[in-house]
């Protein structure tokens, strides 16, 4: 397995309650990493540190390392957007700007300094592809984008984290507001994006990562209790607590 991510001892505080606690876990490249555990396990709390969200809240403390690339992203000389351009993060609800699909997608390449529409264009056509929603929306490229569905919002907020062609997404259970139909559509397109992206997905709902992932971590009150590949963590367990979750006993 060739990782792209390292994450080492890692311990998360928020002001003196700690939220993580020691989690070793590889991130295989091109391939799905999901995480699942009860709410409030950590799993989301261990993604926003993936690419430096947790910066954003106030008293959040690190320790440990995240290596991307061999380099740890805490290191004092890292520029945190640029962690965030190339580690990026879908959420849980579809949050497009306020302005057309064109405009939506455009917005990060404008800001890395691409002018030509011509290239725009490309983009966005592009992206909209890799996220199964050319064919939907080519014809109102210039319309709102919060007149999409929500579905469609979601695979809008894809394609614009593609736009800026990041190494990594996150994505914080992206299927969660969503209805079955359009759940499927966003579980196609993960599967289908990694040949050209590492994908780490939160999720609840335990199908999901079976169906998606290639290697699974399943969290507990901070800890990581069992990582390994997504077939043996569900058909066979190491660890006991594990099986018991997989089983809905507990969660």
């Amino acid at each position: 397995m060739k990782t792209i991510m390292d994450i080492e001892n890692l311990d998360v505080y928020y002001g003196s309650k700690q939220a993580v606690f020691g989690v070793n876990m590889p991130v295989e490249e091109h391939g799905i990493t999901a995480l699942i555990g009860a709410s409030g396990c950590g799993k989301s709390t261990l993604l926003r540190s993936m690419n430096r969200m947790n910066d954003l809240i106030d008293g959040c403390r690190i320790e440990g390392s995240i290596s991307y690339h061999d380099k740890n992203i805490y290191d004092p000389d890292v520029d945190v957007n640029d962690i965030r351009t190339k580690i990026g993060m879908i959420f849980q609800r579809p949050n497009p700007y306020p302005m057309s699909i064109w405009d939506n997608i455009t917005y990060g390449p404008k800001i890395h300094g691409i002018r030509k529409k011509g290239d725009l264009d490309e983009i966005v056509e592009r992206t909209l592809r890799q996220a199964a929603l050319w064919n939907e929306v080519s014809d109102r490229l210039k319309r709102s984008a919060l007149g999409l569905s929500g579905g469609q919002q979601q695979r809008l907020c894809i394609a614009r984290a593609l736009a800026v062609d990041p190494d990594v997404v996150l994505m914080d259970e992206p299927t969660s507001a969503l209805d079955p139909i359009a759940t499927a559509k966003i579980e196609e397109l993960v599967k289908e994006i990694k040949k050209d992206y590492t994908v780490v997905i939160v999720t609840h709902n335990m199908q999901q990562a079976r169906r998606v992932s290639d290697h699974t971590g399943f969290m507990q009150l901070g800890h990581m209790m069992e990582f390994g590949e997504t077939k043996q963590i569900f058909e066979n367990p190491a660890n006991e607590v594990t099986e018991r979750y997989i089983a809905g006993i507990f969660g």
